[in-house]
């Protein structure tokens, strides 16, 4: 049985493991406040907010439940809009939209609402722009969102005041939600929360790439859930190595203080990947395992010299370097009965700089027409290690490791950053579809392979002098 809190009441369940927390609300609970959009974790309709025990403590994150398989939630607090619903009145987030005219048809409200009641639970130094990026997950067709914007201003504004050692009390008192969140955390804990184990042959993590891909066909898929398994979370450090357990999100990485000190623009770099939602609930693993020439996060973690950790049925392991593992479009160097347990990359040192670059026809929640990632080592001018990576530009997730072996023991300069990018090209394949045409993309791929010089080494390359 999967078991869970729904709002304010308990659920127990055996519906397929393969069903929607979306359908789940929607047709068997009623709940219709939760929409369907677009199914693919892009327009936020269906958004709702998941808390989850984390070191003695519950923590909330918005997700996209079109994507959310049900046994990610088992032992969890599952809110949708009807959940957030004070006795005769609205909540802060609701009146917020009420006086800033923040809804016009009404159809993405409950999403947006979602988000900002998220935003509320989890802030610690809250500010226009946060309360902003929270509801990056919502798209809205009918406000031009500046209303919105004002609505999560003004709930910033009421936020100023939170005491952030009784977050919950002062959430409730203050209106933000209703009471019964009082008594969630205990709730939670009485329940029955052993990790849902299926042992199946397909192994799932997030869900936010087969759920699009594969929606109607995973209903007749053995699915292995492993999102949390906690023997596949976690993010931990051996000396200078970074060490990725195979289920650790996007968010995880984005919130980890040693990466966000060590690697600068790190938190930067991470926000052009996805939006919220999606990056609270989508895998390392799940990223490379997708095998997309334009997976983000397959693309920085080339650049960054990733060795795999492949893991059987019967326990035991294989090592293999990132760029080994995809052989061919959608192909990798795997076994079938073989998963990704670890990914491991050694954080940059002083002397080791990294930059990752993506063009794609909006700047945030989008999908790349090219990325590209370079990490580089240099001793004064000289560049004594180079790795660059691109996405969009074959039918893998290309390492170029031609244009870096033609790096490593040159000394920076224009020229020889002009040579490098002809070697660059002469590894590219891309071929023209809907993200562009072949002769856009290898302008893109040079130009980003210039942009890692003009970002990393501004005192020694200019604009000027590469155009």
């Amino acid at each position: 049985m999967i078991q869970f809190i729904l709002n304010n009441q308990l659920i127990k369940t055996d519906k397929p493991a393969s069903t929607t927390l979306l359908d789940f609300v929607r047709y068997d609970e009623n709940l219709r406040g939760t929409k369907i959009g677009c199914r693919e974790g892009d327009c936020g309709a269906c958004t709702v907010l998941i808390g989850t025990m984390k070191d003695g403590k519950l923590e909330y994150m918005s997700a996209t439940s079109c994507l959310t398989p049900l046994p990610n939630i088992h032992g969890k607090h599952v809110v949708t809009v009807e959940g957030l619903n004070l006795p005769n009145k609205l909540n802060q987030a609701q009146q917020a939209m009420v006086d800033c005219s923040g809804t016009q048809c009404g159809f993405c409200t409950p999403g947006f609402v979602n988000s900002m009641c998220g935003y509320a639970l989890t802030c610690t130094e809250p500010t226009v722009e946060s309360a902003i990026s929270a509801i990056d997950g919502n798209i809205c067709r009918c406000t031009g969102y500046k209303t919105i914007e004002r609505a999560s201003a003004k709930l910033a504004e009421k936020l100023q005041a939170k005491d952030h050692k009784n977050s919950i009390q002062w959430l409730v008192a203050n209106e933000f939600v209703p009471d019964y969140f009082l008594h969630i955390e205990e709730r939670i804990k009485a329940i029955k929360t052993e990790t849902y184990n299926t042992n199946g042959t397909v192994p799932i993590g997030g869900g936010t790439d087969l759920y699009v891909q594969k929606h109607d066909d995973l209903h007749e898929y053995d699915l292995d859930y492993l999102f949390d398994r906690s023997s596949l979370n976690g993010i931990s450090f051996s000396g200078n190595t970074c060490i990725l357990k195979s289920a650790t999100t996007v968010t995880d990485l984005m919130q980890n203080e040693r990466l966000l000190n060590t690697i600068p623009n790190w938190y930067k770099y991470l926000k052009l990947l996805s939006s919220t939602p999606i990056r609270n609930i989508a895998t390392i693993a799940g990223n490379i395992a997708n095998g997309s020439p334009i997976g983000d996060f397959t693309i920085i973690l080339l650049a960054m010299k990733t060795e795999l950790t492949l893991t059987n049925k019967a326990n035991e392991n294989r090592k293999l370097m990132l760029k080994d593992f995809y052989t061919g479009y959608k192909t990798f160097d795997k076994k079938a009965d073989e998963y990704i347990t670890e990914i491991a990359f050694d954080l940059p040192v002083d002397a080791t700089k990294f930059n990752f670059e993506k063009v794609c026809k909006r700047q945030y929640l989008d999908i790349a027409s090219v990325n590209s990632a370079m990490s580089i080592a240099t001793n004064g001018n000289a560049i004594t290690e180079a790795h660059v990576s691109m996405g969009g530009v074959g039918p893998i997730p290309k390492y170029l490791a031609k244009t870096g072996e033609y790096l490593a023991n040159k000394t920076i300069s224009t020229s020889v950053i002009k040579e490098a990018e002809q070697i660059l090209q002469s590894e590219l394949s891309p071929i023209s579809d809907a993200r562009g045409t072949e002769a856009y993309k290898r302008l893109l791929g040079r130009q980003l392979f210039f942009g890692h010089f003009i970002e990393l080494f501004p005192d020694i390359i200019k604009m000027e002098d590469l155009l």
